[in-house]
């Protein structure tokens, strides 16, 4: 802490010495009058900013490792001293602190390349600038371990972080199974070609051709894999969704939590296609009631639970999160964090205010995060905060 005293030393010098030059103009006095008091406190706060004796290196990484990655930024910002230390701790891989998830979103007004991170912490966003291609143009397919996943308009995907602002391609679409590349007479690719073939059922009898953004579309319900180094996508068999009852859906998260129970969190929403909402688009989803069950292994049932006393969740289109209250007291026990992630209108739709809330597990109800500031395109989404960088043995 004392090179931090040392800069707030240097800092509060400079505003001493703006003060006392306004200081007699705005009083009518003579500027000699406080000539002497200028430089007695000068000269005071030169001394113990001399005598500020360092920080050890290893007691400010221990000091660094604590810090949420806000406050560990700043931390790094402060001298030099600091930032080797703040550096160092990173490429040492020692930083590994909890993040409270933040939600991300975008703005129309900030520019396409821009977003905005807000703190449930600190109750503020946060202002990033991301790679291109624009964040506003991709889709957003969901988020996991502080890594965006998005598909930009030739239907490609990427990783992104946005706290460091690192970007890692996937393998190219034309490498699935299904999709081949069709090119103009420049060599370039135009179109692609998708069939929809499968070793069990002919879906259609000819390939349709599409548009490079439109297959984005195409794929989103479909599901392939690719492992590290693979330079290709795997497809699996196509699947079906189901459906409650007419305008009612229900979205099943998996989570293991803290304790080593594994839990299916049951979400039913209501999508009202007659609703207006306040942007003057419809259709508009609607959570209705959110579930928690423990997974009986040995019964092969699911158990249903009176809430999470201890505990909050985190739903939507990110990695599904289980999260201990004692670490996060900021945070709200026995409540879900959501966002929307009904297929339909995370993908189609832009023109629709969407369903993100924080629901009360024990009373049912829902409350709001905060008044929405954030844009509704791309759908807003849950990250936890990353400012490790990928092992660039991964990617090769």
């Amino acid at each position: 802490m004392s090179s931090l005293c040392g800069v707030v030393a240097t800092q509060l010098k400079d505003l001493l010495g703006l003060f006392f030059r306004t200081l007699p103009e705005l009083l009518g006095l003579p500027a000699s009058f406080l000539l002497k008091k200028i430089q007695k406190a000068l000269m005071e706060l030169e001394a113990m900013n001399a005598t500020l004796p360092e920080l050890p290196h290893d007691v400010l990484m221990n000091i660094f490792a604590t810090l949420e990655i806000p406050d560990l930024v700043r931390a790094g910002a402060v001298c030099s001293s600091w930032h080797s230390a703040y550096t160092c701790l990173l490429d040492l891989g020692k930083y590994k602190q909890s993040q409270t998830p933040c939600l991300f979103y975008t703005s129309e007004s900030a520019g396409e390349n821009v977003a905005f991170l807000y703190s449930l912490v600190e109750n503020r966003s946060y202002k990033l600038t991301l790679p291109e291609p624009p964040i506003r143009s991709r889709f957003l397919i969901g988020s996991s371990n502080g890594w965006l996943i998005t598909a930009d308009e030739r239907s490609e995907l990427h990783l992104v972080n946005p706290i460091t602002g690192e970007q890692i391609a996937l393998p190219s679409v034309v490498t699935i199974e299904h999709v081949k590349p069709v090119f103009d007479d420049l060599g370039t690719i135009h179109k692609y070609e998708l069939s929809y073939h499968t070793a069990e059922k002919v879906y259609r009898q000819q390939p349709e051709l599409l548009a490079l953004h439109d297959l984005r579309e195409e794929l989103y319900y479909k599901i392939s894999f690719a492992r590290a180094w693979d330079d290709k996508w795997t497809w699996l068999p196509h699947s079906t969704g189901y459906r409650l009852k007419p305008g009612r859906f229900k979205s099943i998260y998996i989570i293991q939590a803290p304790w080593g129970d594994l839990l299916q969190i049951w979400r039913t929403v209501d999508v009202a296609h007659e609703w207006e909402d306040e942007y003057g688009g419809s259709p508009k989803v609607r959570t209705l009631k959110i579930t928690v069950y423990k997974v009986d292994m040995d019964a092969k049932k699911l158990v249903e639970m009176k809430g999470l006393p201890y505990h909050m969740l985190f739903l939507g289109h990110n990695k599904s999160l289980c999260l201990n209250a004692e670490g996060h007291p900021k945070l709200k026990s026995n409540h879900a964090y959501f966002t929307e992630d009904y297929e339909e209108l995370t993908v189609y739709s832009k023109n629709v205010s969407r369903d993100i809330g924080v629901w009360d597990l024990e009373n049912c109800r829902k409350k709001k995060i905060v008044s929405q500031i954030w844009s509704n395109w791309p759908c807003p989404t849950w990250l936890t905060p990353n400012i490790v960088k990928m092992n660039l043995a991964f990617r090769k």
